[in-house]
């Protein structure tokens, strides 16, 4: 195990009935104003919005609200948060919604006090911020954990090329996190699984390392995972049940805010992959996950057959060939193909809508020609050609 810093300072205030007690929250961090960050539709529709808004009126909690953020968000709304939020002096952002509203939040949060362009700094340059609006959010969506991350995930048009990065830094933890399970009750069954399955990929960027001597948060991870394959079936088959919608809740949270990750080198070559995926298709993010995280597997599990083998018996359920784990291993791919089938997630170009020709483009918005990806295996242009290549041919 590795030397490690962890600290999360993040607030959970969860079950029924939490989101309507969001200004008591607000007001109780000394906040006087507030820059209220959101999607739309089902939040407006459902009555959320209004209630939040009574919320932080009754604690005489004044307000500036932006909507329409939309899925894989976009730098434009973050603009226009920053200069909203500049305009009312506000000195906290509170995001009601999903991953795409929380990180467009953040990203506001630490634009408002920057100087300079917020996207070319910290997402093209690599600086770091120095300062940040404190921020929480209402969660909606169980998926991203961004509630509970260190990370936020901004896309942009730069000459003609749709650029998605993800920025990580301590000004982007939450203070708090509202997480009322029934608000996700409504959700359609495809963003369920699509939720679920980007779960499920933040354990698995975190359990596929070098690091040695790192069985508990192995075992962590495992938890996890099989908590996460148990629920989604039950969740799907009954929308509003309650104790499945909160077990899925917290594991996206736990997925994602690195208790999984600490001491141990993590990889994240296939977040990397998706996302030109879903910059170039506007897909949904869990389901360009799907496609990609077998392939990724098949690619890599020579380099470390039994760690894909002891993935494959603990977590999918196979029963271990010490004669030869290749076969454990491969069948555990198989098997969590299988599995995002049953949920409804596509695992192929083909269901995605991907096409085998954009692969070039695909490349060349991962701008791998200047880098390297990944750690578990380090991965160049012609590796990541290769996988992608496997994602579109999986059916064949």
């Amino acid at each position: 195990m590795d030397n490690f810093e962890f600290y999360r300072p993040t607030q959970y205030f969860f079950g029924q009935g939490e989101s309507a007690r969001v200004g008591e929250r607000v007001a109780a961090l000394g906040k006087k104003s507030v820059l209220l960050v959101y999607g739309g539709g089902s939040a407006v529709r459902s009555g959320l919005i209004d209630s939040v808004e009574k919320s932080l009126e009754s604690f005489g909690i004044a307000y500036v609200a932006v909507g329409g953020v939309q899925p894989n968000p976009r730098a434009a709304l973050v603009y226009t948060c920053i200069e909203k939020g500049r305009d009312a002096n506000v000195d906290f952002v509170l995001a009601v919604g999903g991953g795409s509203v929380i990180d467009t939040a953040k990203a506001a949060a630490v634009g408002i006090p920057h100087e300079g362009d917020f996207f070319e700094d910290f997402y093209i340059k690599g600086m770091q911020p120095t300062a940040g609006l404190p921020h929480g959010c209402v969660l909606t969506i169980p998926a991203a954990g961004s509630e509970g991350s260190n990370s936020a995930v901004i896309q942009k048009e730069v000459d003609g090329k749709v650029i998605k990065q993800g920025l990580s830094s301590q000004f982007n933890v939450p203070r708090f996190a509202v997480m009322d399970p029934t608000l996700t009750m409504t959700l359609p069954d495809y963003q369920t699984a699509c939720g679920a399955t980007d779960m499920m990929a933040h354990v698995m960027e975190r359990y596929f390392t070098n690091t040695t001597d790192v069985s508990i948060t192995d075992r962590i991870c495992e938890a996890v995972l099989l908590s996460i394959i148990e629920t989604v079936p039950r969740v799907l088959e009954d929308p509003h049940n309650y104790g499945a919608r909160a077990n899925l809740m917290w594991a996206g949270t736990l997925a994602h805010n690195n208790l999984c990750g600490v001491g141990r080198e993590q990889d994240w070559a296939t977040h990397h992959l998706e996302h030109q995926l879903s910059a170039l298709y506007d897909c949904a993010h869990g389901a360009g996950l799907a496609v990609m995280f077998p392939a990724w597997m098949e690619y890599t599990l020579n380099h470390n057959v039994m760690r894909f083998a002891q993935f494959a018996h603990r977590v999918m359920g196979v029963e271990m060939d010490f004669a030869d784990p290749v076969n454990t291993a491969r069948e555990g791919i198989v098997r969590l193909r299988h599995f995002f089938k049953s949920i409804g997630m596509p695992v192929s170009f083909k269901e995605l809508g991907a096409r085998e020709e954009d692969i070039p483009a695909l490349l060349n918005l991962l701008g791998i020609d200047k880098h390297s990806e990944g750690h578990f295996v380090v991965l160049g242009r012609d590796d990541c050609e290769k996988i992608y290549r496997i994602a579109a041919h999986c059916d064949d």
